[in-house]
C-alpha cells in the first residue's frame, strides 16, 4: 500500500487576498482593521466577511513595526498559585481589551532575581508598558527601566513619594486599622503570621502597622510574636502551631493575608481550639475563600477589581499621551465577621 504524500501547507492569506476577495484596495482593508469607524458600514462588512472567509490575521510584527507600538502590556505578579491577585488581574485584562490591548502575564514566585529577568524579557518582546507589584526591587532594575523609557505602574501599594507612580492602598494604615480593632476587643498578646518581610514591602508595611497600633496603646514590643513564612495554607497552619507553642500563647493571631489565615483556622481546629472563643484569627485581602470558611474570616477588604480597571486606564492614558500617571490611593475597609472575638480573659471579666 502506497503511503499518501504529505499535503503541502495551505498558503497564509495576505492583505492582498482579502482586498481581492472584497473588491477593495489594500488601504481600505487596512483602515477596516485599524480604524473601522472611518469606513462605511457596507464596505466594512464586506471586508470583514472576506477576513473571516479566508481566515486572515494581521501580521503582528509588521503592524508593530509600522506603529512603533505592540499594544501589549506586561504584568509580573508574585504568584499564580492562589487568588490574591486573580481579581485585580482579571479586571486589568478586561479593561485593556476594551482598548484593543493584549496582556502578557508572568509570575516571579516572589523572587527578585526572577522578576528582573522577566522584566528584561517582556521589554525585549516589545511590551509597551509594565504593571509591577510593590516597590521593592534593585536599583539596577530601576535603572534598566528608566533607560528603556518603559512606562511602569506599581500596584497593590500606594506611596506618592516613590519615583514610579502607584495605584493601590496604604498597607500599613489598613493593617493598623485591623490591629486597632483587635486591641479594642481586649487582646494584649498578638501573634503575627506574615510573608518574609525582607523582599516584600507589602508584608513589611502590614507588620509595621500592627507594631504602630500596639505602641499607640502602650503594648510592649515583645507582646507580638512574629513568624514569617511563604504564602500557602500549609505554611499558615505550620506557622500557627509554632506561634501558639509557648507557655503564654497569643489570644489573637493576625495573618498577612487570607491564605495564611485559612491555614491558621485549619490548624486551630486540628488542635482542638475554638475560634474565636479560645483564639481569634484575622486575615487580609477578602478573597472569596474568606467568606466560605467556617467561621467566616474577619479580614481587610482590598478593592482588587477597581485597582485592576484603574491601572489599565492609567497605562492606556500614558501610552496615548494623555498626561503622566499620578499615584492613586484606593480605600480598604474592615470585614468584621466571626473569627475575631473578645479576648478570653476579657470575656471572663465581662461574664462576672
Amino acid at each position: 500500500m502506497t503511503a499518501k504524500a504529505p499535503q503541502a501547507p495551505r498558503p497564509v492569506p495576505t492583505l492582498e487576498d482579502v482586498a481581492r476577495l472584497a473588491g477593495v484596495s489594500t488601504a481600505t482593508v487596512s483602515r477596516c482593521l485599524n480604524t473601522p469607524d472611518r469606513v462605511v458600514k457596507s464596505t466594512r462588512d464586506r471586508v470583514m466577511s472576506a477576513v473571516d472567509q479566508l481566515g486572515y490575521a494581521p501580521n503582528f510584527g509588521a503592524r508593530a513595526l509600522a506603529a512603533k507600538r505592540t499594544n501589549t502590556i506586561g504584568a509580573i505578579i508574585p504568584t499564580m498559585e492562589n487568588a490574591i491577585f486573580a481579581r485585580g488581574l482579571q479586571a486589568f485584562q478586561e479593561e485593556l481589551g476594551l482598548h484593543g490591548m493584549t496582556l502578557l502575564v508572568a509570575s516571579s514566585s516572589y523572587s527578585e532575581d526572577v522578576e528582573r529577568e522577566q522584566i528584561r524579557t517582556l521589554c525585549a518582546r516589545g511590551a509597551d508598558a509594565l504593571l509591577l507589584i510593590g516597590h521593592h526591587r534593585s536599583q539596577g532594575t530601576l535603572d534598566f527601566l528608566e533607560a528603556r523609557s518603559v512606562p511602569v505602574l506599581v500596584a497593590w501599594v500606594y506611596d506618592p513619594d516613590k519615583p514610579q507612580p502607584s495605584i493601590g492602598f496604604d498597607n500599613r494604615a489598613a493593617m493598623r486599622e485591623m490591629a486597632e480593632l483587635v486591641i479594642a476587643k481586649g487582646h494584649r498578646r498578638i501573634g503575627v503570621i506574615s510573608a518574609p518581610c525582607d523582599s516584600n514591602d507589602r508584608a513589611s508595611e502590614r507588620v509595621q502597622g500592627i507594631r504602630e497600633a500596639m505602641a499607640a496603646h502602650g503594648l510592649p514590643a515583645d507582646a507580638m510574636a512574629l513568624h514569617e513564612t511563604p504564602y500557602s495554607i500549609e505554611n499558615g497552619a505550620a506557622a500557627f502551631r509554632q506561634v501558639m507553642d509557648c507557655p503564654d500563647p497569643p489570644t489573637a493571631v493576625m495573618c498577612g493575608n487570607d491564605v495564611l489565615a485559612v491555614g491558621a483556622l485549619r490548624a486551630a481546629r486540628q488542635m482542638g481550639l475554638s475560634v474565636p472563643d479560645d483564639v481569634s484569627i484575622t486575615g487580609f485581602d477578602d478573597i472569596e475563600l474568606a467568606q466560605l470558611v467556617d467561621p467566616p474570616l474577619t479580614t481587610v477588604h482590598v478593592p482588587h477589581r477597581d485597582m485592576g480597571r484603574m491601572a489599565a486606564r492609567l497605562l492606556v492614558q500614558q501610552l496615548n499621551g494623555d498626561g503622566p500617571m499620578a499615584s492613586t490611593r484606593l480605600d480598604t475597609y474592615l470585614c468584621d465577621r466571626e473569627t475575631l472575638g473578645v479576648a478570653p480573659r476579657q470575656r471572663r471579666h465581662i461574664a462576672r
